[in-house]
């Protein structure tokens, strides 16, 4: 039997053991720390948007492949 990782819940997917939780904690860190690092050095709202979308993009994206992959190994 194949632990899943991740299961779809609407447009996304929720972790269901140590594994996803992990890797979503990760990104979810990741991505605060980017925008913590460029939003001290912005002078506005749209600098932050601006320099924080590349970084959050790439890091969803990642974890949405992943999670998608996860989840359809475990179901088929």
């Amino acid at each position: 039997m194949i632990n899943a990782w991740f299961a779809p819940w609407g447009w996304l997917f929720r972790p269901l053991n140590a594994g996803g939780v992990a890797l979503t904690v990760v990104a979810l860190v990741f991505m605060a720390q980017v925008f913590l690092a460029i939003d001290a050095r912005s002078h506005s709202v749209s600098d932050t948007l601006d320099a924080v979308y590349p970084y959050w993009g790439v890091t969803f994206l990642g974890w949405e492949w992943i999670a998608r992959h996860a989840a359809r190994r475990a179901s088929g």
